[in-house]
């Protein structure tokens, strides 16, 4: 089971269907959860899919259209109900903090926590936030606002104790921690014991890229060059490259070539235009230039 996990709340773009949730993700890393965007509804995607409310602290914000955040002040609003203490970090672009302040304002005066913000600048890469396990970093997108995606980096884990290795060699368990991090045992007669003996390497750390709502844009290529898995919004297909353009979005075919040009081993289609009922045309145009594609849906499970 992949400890690196990414829940698709709602996959559909500006007009609202029955079909598909506004936009929202919520990156899993070893239990530690991050959400991606928050269109409306998205704290009721959560309850539908029994994610757990306690364990967000960072909420990342692409950019400034209502169907990327109108969720963010009812959410807010029932995490102070359910108790919530620690603080909650909102990152965005310019207008986010402009946004929601009021609002929280207006219905959130007693909040039993503080909502920090963090300005993000989208016109560059750059480290947006990082804790023991990830770096998040900003990806400068082509929309009609600014805009921006993240890439979301594990960082790298120590390697693995290998128990029988430990326990033949007589190993006290105070010297685990120092082998752990790549010093070498030495015994009481003198002799080396190298750390590579006694662990295994750790797994690759692993990386995904959300990048919506974005024109298509070979400039993000080497941010997300070799990465696990990449969501690249697919709004329309090729048959509408036009309305794409005059919009600011992609195609699904588009979104094959920056997954072939990156190298990516996996490619997630999503923010489907609601004038299209049959999905599969999606897979079809950006599998016929990336192999690896599959659709967002909502309540998937993404193992990165």
């Amino acid at each position: 089971m992949s400890h690196f996990k990414v829940h698709i709340l709602g996959c559909g773009s500006a007009t609202p269907t029955l079909r598909h949730a506004p936009t929202a993700q919520i990156v899993d890393l070893r239990d530690k959860l991050y959400m991606i965007d928050c269109g409306e509804g998205s704290q009721l995607q959560m309850r539908r899919y029994h994610i757990r409310f306690n364990r967000l602290n960072h909420i990342f914000i692409s950019h400034l259209h209502g169907d990327h955040c109108f969720g963010l002040p009812g959410l807010i609003s029932t995490l102070g109900m359910l108790g919530r203490k620690g603080d909650l970090t909102v990152h965005g672009p310019v207008g986010t903090e402009n946004f929601l302040s009021p609002v929280l304002a207006q219905f959130c005066r007693e909040l039993p926590f503080k909502v920090c913000y963090n300005q993000v600048d989208p016109r560059k890469y750059a480290l947006v936030m990082e804790d023991r396990s990830l770096l998040v970093y900003s990806i400068p997108l082509r929309h009609r606002i600014p805009t921006c995606g993240y890439l979301f980096s594990e960082k790298s884990r120590e390697p693995h104790i290998i128990p029988e290795m430990i326990a033949a060699c007589k190993i006290p368990l105070r010297e685990l921690a120092g082998i752990k991090q790549g010093r070498d045992f030495i015994t009481e007669e003198g002799a080396v014991i190298p750390y590579t003996r006694l662990t295994r390497p750790a797994d690759p750390p692993k990386r995904y890229a959300y990048c919506s709502d974005t024109a298509f844009s070979p400039s993000i290529v080497p941010y997300i060059e070799g990465i696990d898995c990449l969501y690249h919004e697919s709004t329309f297909l090729d048959k509408d490259l036009s309305r794409a353009k005059d919009t600011f979005h992609s195609t699904a075919r588009q979104a094959g070539e920056i997954a072939l040009q990156a190298g990516v081993r996996q490619l997630v289609l999503g923010h489907y235009s609601a004038r299209y009922d049959d999905l599969t045309l999606f897979v079809d145009e950006a599998g016929s230039v990336f192999r690896n594609v599959i659709l967002a849906e909502e309540g998937r499970t993404i193992d990165v």
